[in-house]
């Protein structure tokens, strides 16, 4: 049963981090992390491909050995994160507005506590 929760989300995570390629605001990185964290759990076979993985391995890599942020990494979570406080700023009513905003900060300070890494100059996440 654990192994099927963790494969699970595993293959949810991964999902998003692909149309994560694709879409604007919505990050890569973080659910590619997160699949790897699951499959690490439930699928070492899948795993392993995710870690050869041209554009995504050395993301993971440089994760889980220093707890890094490549520089473009960090810059599109910047940009994702004003994106969206600024559409809770403008859509949401009054106080109900402050939650991204709030979030975003406090993630934006998050990210830019982080180590950053070098990263393949080629990479496109």
């Amino acid at each position: 049963m654990r192994r099927l929760f963790f494969f699970s989300g595993g293959m949810m995570s991964l999902g998003l981090g692909t149309a994560g390629v694709f879409l604007p605001l919505l990050p890569t990185v973080p659910f590619v992390l997160l699949a790897a964290f699951c499959f690490a759990r439930s699928s070492p076979r899948i795993e392993l491909w995710l870690l050869r993985h041209k554009h995504f391995g050395p993301h993971i890599h440089a994760w889980r050995e220093s707890r890094a942020i490549s520089r473009s990494g960090k810059r599109a979570a910047w940009i994702a994160f004003a994106v969206s406080a600024t559409a809770g700023v403008i859509a949401l009513p009054a106080w109900w507005n402050l939650i991204p905003l709030a979030v975003a900060i406090v993630g934006s300070w998050w990210i830019a506590s982080l180590p950053t890494v070098a990263v393949a100059e080629n990479e496109r996440l």
